[in-house]
């Protein structure tokens, strides 16, 4: 094994100076060692390295404009980013806001590929992805299209079919047991 000692060490031999780095001690020394874009004899600095590492401080030129398409395989978060506090955090696995009047319309969603109109107030949400079963939580409300109140309760009761991992029937009524479809209807559902 050889050891070469050197202040300055270029890398590349391109008759174009920005085509070669160069790896390099300043004069006088200062416990740094730097990297360079260009020859031996006149680099431009690109990087300082101290005893602990990258100087992040030091580096200079523009960094390109990241949208996040070139990032591939990141492990998945063990956490919600947004969450706070030392309890799990759990987020939604489906949810969608429609209008349940007339022909029914997806105003947004996330993993519900349609909703089916059943009856009046009776509607089944169908997830794009299945969940893991049907042993899910569901948080719904919707808007009474003659009121505009958000009086209308909404869940999945005995009298219509039960969960399953691939849909959910709910029943949309008002204040009793007749069903009434919603100007607005959000569910959510959380496993």
């Amino acid at each position: 094994m050889s050891t070469v000692k050197t202040v300055k060490y270029q890398v590349g031999t391109d008759g174009t100076s920005s085509n070669n780095f160069t790896i390099y001690q300043p004069d006088p020394p200062d416990g740094t060692m730097r990297i360079g874009v260009g020859n031996a004899d006149s680099p431009t600095e690109i990087a300082q390295f101290t005893s602990s590492g990258l100087n992040a401080s030091a580096l200079t030129g523009t960094l390109p404009a990241i949208d996040g398409s070139s990032l591939t395989n990141l492990p998945a978060p063990d956490a919600l980013s947004t969450a706070s506090g030392s309890a799990p955090s759990y987020s939604a696995r489906a949810w969608v806001n429609f209008n349940g009047t007339g022909t029914v319309a997806i105003n947004a969603s996330g993993n519900v590929s349609s909703v089916t109109d059943n009856a009046v107030g009776r509607y089944t949400i169908n997830f794009t992805t299945a969940m893991p079963d049907a042993n899910y939580s569901i948080g719904a409300w919707a808007r009474n299209p003659t009121t505009t109140e958000w009086n209308i309760t909404v869940g999945s009761f005995n009298s219509i079919s039960a969960p399953s991992a691939s849909a959910l029937p709910i029943w949309c009524r008002d204040h009793g047991t007749v069903g009434t479809d919603g100007s607005i209807v959000t569910v959510q559902i959380f496993r």
